[in-house]
């Protein structure tokens, strides 16, 4: 059987997501990578787009030399963990590439169970990775070493930012960034609605929320102000944006969207135990 650096259990949306970035920044070449994926047409899907090996089975794709990213749901986890009890009491052995998982609530204990002699990365990206503006949060287990690290870093900056934590605020990271583009998309959708009870046909009040929205992150990005400060630059005195704003807060729009995230952390410890 060929040895491939790269194998991707998983070949959804967001392990798609990263197949292709990778492939298009030439960090894998198609040849070098093979992608697990349990269903047929996705299989076809995939190794005609990309022009990557398929298998359906995942003891191959762990066999990779370089790096394992798992990109499954969390449920199939322990599937996967008895497949891999299996293949150690094999002569075959299991390979000593990194292995990265973006399974929300998999821990990196429970990962490092499984891959006892392997380096385990546990990385929380989040949707916009699918477009490659995405964030991920990575944090790196016992056996990490600086180059692990690296290669797993250059994995994720292929699909947008990448920030380093340690584990334990991992379930905070889920519950701003993970969850975050739900709140996002439930903010944009309100101000589209504003716009159109003022009277705005909701073609264009959907194109000027979408482009606030994009516009006002870009500018903070680009200018490094602080949101406050730029939020003082845009309300002049009995303006019309300070007027709003005061509506937002008497609606309670800063508490509620603290609350969500704490609440989405706290849900996220749940999942995990």
């Amino acid at each position: 059987m060929a040895l491939f650096k790269l194998g991707l259990i998983g070949g959804g949306v967001m392990g798609e997501a990263l197949l292709s970035r990778l492939l298009d920044q030439n960090l894998y070449g198609a040849s070098e990578v093979l992608v697990s994926e349990p269903q047929v047409q996705r299989r076809d899907f995939l190794m005609n787009q990309y022009g990557i090996a398929t298998t359906a089975n995942n003891l191959e794709a762990i066999q990779a030399t370089e790096a394992l990213l798992l990109a499954i749901k969390p449920q199939i986890f322990s599937t996967l963990a008895t497949e891999l009890a299996s293949l150690e009491q094999s002569s075959a052995g299991i390979a000593s590439g990194i292995v990265i998982s973006i399974l929300a609530g998999v821990t990196l204990a429970q990962l490092e169970t499984a891959f006892p002699r392997r380096p385990v990365i546990r990385v929380m990206p989040n949707t916009p990775a699918t477009v490659g503006a995405g964030i991920s949060a990575i944090a790196p287990g016992t056996l990490v070493q600086p180059p692990h690290l690296l290669l797993a870093k250059q994995i994720f900056a292929t699909v947008g930012d990448v920030v380093e934590v340690p584990e334990y605020l991992m379930d905070a990271v889920t519950g701003l960034s993970g969850s975050g583009p739900g709140y996002v998309a439930v903010f944009i959708e309100a101000l589209t609605d504003g716009g159109v009870a003022a009277g705005l046909p909701r073609a264009i009040a959907m194109q000027l929320a979408l482009q606030t929205v994009r516009g006002t992150a870009e500018l903070l990005l680009q200018s490094g102000l602080h949101p406050a400060e730029l939020k003082d630059r845009v309300t002049s005195p009995g303006g019309t944006t300070i007027a709003g704003i005061a509506q937002l807060e008497q609606a309670g729009f800063r508490s509620a969207l603290i609350e969500a995230v704490k609440t989405a952390c706290e849900r996220s410890r749940e999942l995990g135990r």
